[in-house]
């Protein structure tokens, strides 16, 4: 970290990339090909962002010895066109862009597959923007021996920035419970998936509608964190 700048850690789906139906049109075809129920959208929507195996088991109510087969036919899907189904959300280019010319380190830290999240970063042509993208491995287990969770993959993420001091930005109650549980703020956007409440109730720092309202919080939680560490009383009105 400089000693000007915070670095950021990012959420990747409902944060930076709007999966526009990849995901849940993923889901919907890997089960319609196995005959297993399809939740609808409401559902489906709500699986966005959680571990997607935990979703499917208890949300879409897949029965434990298909899952692997429901998880393959929605990789394979989602490989071939989910990708290019989603794009990114508006001012999240510009945002990166910002945070690259500050010199402010930014990182990934998602419960999608590692290898697939730097894959989707790479279609968007943003993956060059950050020091570190961690997620879980392939088969959703772990990454080097850390237990899959957002809570040790924003730790992950953490080492690799070479700071206990961040800023997580996300979409879903997990992004602001694994921030907490690394003793970072996190900042919600109102774009993503969280249902009403859900990013307040977990106890985010700000929900932000926009991209330039996000960068308007970020200075204020970076001006209270450096007033924290020189010692100068702070009230949080910068």
């Amino acid at each position: 970290m400089t000693s000007t700048t915070v670095p950021v850690i990012f959420d990747l789906d409902g944060t930076l990339v709007d999966p526009a139906g990849g995901i849940t049109d993923g889901i919907a075809a890997a089960l319609r090909e196995l005959g297993l129920p399809v939740p609808g959208q409401e559902l489906l929507e709500s699986m966005i962002g959680p571990k997607l195996s935990d979703s499917l088991l208890n949300v879409a109510k897949v029965p434990a010895d298909r899952l692997a087969e429901v998880v393959r036919l929605y990789r394979e899907y989602y490989v071939a066109t989910g990708i290019a189904q989603s794009r990114l959300y508006p001012g999240i280019r510009d945002v990166l862009e910002s945070f690259s010319a500050a010199g402010r380190p930014v990182a990934v830290a998602t419960q999608k597959p590692q290898r697939l999240a730097r894959t989707v970063l790479a279609h968007h042509g943003i993956d060059e923007f950050f020091h570190g993208i961690h997620g879980s491995a392939d088969d959703e287990t772990a990454v080097e021996g850390v237990p899959l969770g957002k809570t040790q993959i924003i730790a992950a993420a953490l080492r690799d920035l070479d700071t206990r001091h961040a800023i997580m930005v996300g979409d879903r109650a997990q992004d602001v419970s694994g921030a907490i549980a690394n003793g970072l703020d996190c900042i919600g956007v109102m774009w993503g998936f969280a249902p009403d409440a859900e990013l307040e109730d977990a106890g985010s720092f700000a929900v932000v509608s926009d991209a330039g309202e996000l960068l308007t919080v970020i200075d204020r939680l970076q001006a209270i964190h450096f007033a924290a560490m020189s010692g100068v009383s702070n009230d949080g009105n910068v």
